[in-house]
């Protein structure tokens, strides 16, 4: 009665195993239609059940099939591709033993031997998969190993019942009784995937409670939190779109990169940019989940931007603002020195040569005015020293002229033909009105030095409160404006104004330079 118990417990975990690799399957196709793991498991279901009633050698041989698509089924889980050359190398011997197992076991007789075959096979190839899964849950983040976690556990007790208890029972060992343990341990990995889906669908669930959190004027770091706590990765990232340097930031306003091992997910709302999740790439087997949380968090997203992008131009200001002060500072060395080598030296020549010229006047009429004369001279050079190096603080023409004639006094002066629109209808700020004049100076100056070209633009005018400066020209373009350059001191100059700064140069198509500066 035992032995008739335990044959009737060994059929019924055999259908058992079978019913759940196909079930399971069966559902991961309906619900993954896209994903490999699906149809490995209806093979691993309707190989095992066609292996347990064929009769020897046919039965070995399906044996020996089931145990390589099982073992292709475990590594390859949960997208059911193949990672890396080790997994690779794995499934590829797994079903290289499963050819040779299944050859012998169609073409000799000597069951014994093919059966110590093909045990010796299956552990070999256990030990392998156990080891695989060993070092990816080591090397696996925290989403992954919430993904991974119910099915490579279930994967590894059966496959560690199966390489130790299956051996022993072909050797008589032990007792056949236990030979349904291990069909309840290999049951428990479509269970398991079936647990995985289900745990899915209630994390969906979260998204309606993210939906209510913000509601609510959370900052940005708490955002990060609710998204980072539904998606179950705490080392998501959130990039908001910043229209005028066109790039993700932060709520630091630090720029965001994509780079790494992170993938990158782009939030739209109403067709433009948004923002960027930077989350763990095993979030793509649930693109359900992941579309749910993006659009639940679309509107607490798009009002946050807006702080986002108010830090990022903060910290670009304040970037501005430090290397305007340090180019201040050198500007400011550089007038000392030129003053003190230059314009001093010759001041102190002037009282000397009028002291000459003074007592030679009694007796030496004639040197006293040779003295005097070179005094005036001196004193004619030291005004066109000063008048340069006050040209270089504020351009006297601005100070003549206003920003009009000084534009109109640069583009009369410029080396190629240059088309003028100069529309100013109210006064503009002395700053605003110096900031312009430079770009329009270093524009040209670029276009004399760089550009090679025919013509050019030369636009300023005033639209909506703000002072628009836009010089384009039809040179070779590919203009960069890297550390040092005038390009560079002039973005900072109108950041510092606090204006923005704009420039369009593709190679071979020209150059715009473009500065939108407040005149209030």
């Amino acid at each position: 009665m035992d032995l008739f118990s335990s044959e009737i417990v060994t059929r019924v975990t055999t259908i058992g195993v079978s019913v759940a690799f196909a079930g399971a399957g069966l559902v991961a196709v309906r619900v993954r239609p896209r994903n490999r793991v699906g149809p490995l498991m209806i093979v691993v279901g309707v190989v095992w059940l066609l292996s347990k009633l064929a009769p020897p050698p046919a039965g070995t041989a399906l044996a020996a099939v089931w145990a390589g698509v099982l073992a292709h089924l475990i590594v390859a889980f949960p997208t059911g591709r193949l990672g890396g050359p080790a997994q690779r190398a794995v499934v590829v011997v797994a079903y290289l033993s499963a050819a040779v197992v299944s050859a012998l076991a169609l073409t000799d007789q000597a069951s014994a031997t093919v059966r110590g075959v093909a045990t010796f096979a299956s552990v070999l190839i256990g030990c392998a998969v156990l080891g695989l899964q060993v070092i990816r849950w080591r090397g696996s983040t925290v989403a992954q190993r919430r993904a991974l976690g119910p099915v490579l556990a279930a994967a590894v007790v059966a496959v560690t019942l199966f390489v130790t208890l299956k051996p022993a029972v072909i050797a008589g060992v032990a007792a056949q009784h236990l030979t349904p343990v291990v069909h309840v341990a290999l049951a428990a990995v479509p269970l398991g995937y079936l647990a995985a889906l289900l745990r899915r669908r209630a994390d969906r669930g979260r998204v309606a409670e993210l939906v209510v959190h913000l509601t609510h004027t959370f900052p940005p770091v708490t955002i990060r939190q609710a998204l980072a706590e539904t998606l179950h990765d705490p080392a998501l990232e959130v990039g908001y779109w910043t229209p005028e340097s066109a790039r993700y930031v932060n709520v630091e306003g630090q720029a965001v990169s994509d780079e790494g091992d992170r993938v990158a997910t782009r939030i739209d709302h109403n067709g433009a940019p948004l923002a960027l999740l930077l989350h763990d790439p095993v979030l793509l087997d649930d693109p359900e989940l992941l579309e749910a949380t993006c659009a639940a968090a679309a509107l607490a997203l798009s009002n946050e931007r807006l702080t986002a992008d108010l830090r990022a131009r903060l910290r670009q200001l304040a970037d501005s603002r430090s290397q305007v002060l340090r180019a201040a500072e050198t500007e400011r060395r550089r007038l000392e020195r030129d003053l003190h080598d230059g314009v001093q030296q010759r001041l102190l020549s002037i009282p000397m040569s009028l002291g000459l010229a003074e007592s030679a006047l009694p007796t030496h009429p004639e040197r006293a005015r040779e003295l005097v004369g070179e005094a005036k001279a001196t004193t004619l050079a030291v005004l066109g020293e000063l008048r340069a190096l006050s040209q270089g603080i504020h351009p006297p023409t601005l100070t003549e002229r206003g920003l009009d004639g000084a534009v109109r006094e640069l583009v009369a002066l410029a080396p190629v033909p240059v088309r003028l629109s100069l529309e100013i209808s109210t006064p503009v700020p002395d700053e605003i009105e110096t900031t312009a004049y430079y770009v329009v100076a270093e524009a040209l100056a670029n276009i004399n030095k760089h550009a090679d070209a025919r013509c050019a633009h030369v636009r300023v005018g005033q639209e909506g409160g703000h002072l628009l400066v836009e010089v384009c020209d039809d040179g070779r373009g590919g203009a960069r404006p890297t550390d040092g350059s005038g390009l560079r001191g002039l973005a900072d100059r109108v950041a510092a104004a606090g204006g923005t700064f704009s420039l369009e140069s593709p190679p071979g198509e020209g150059t715009r330079i473009r500065a939108v500066l407040p005149c209030r």
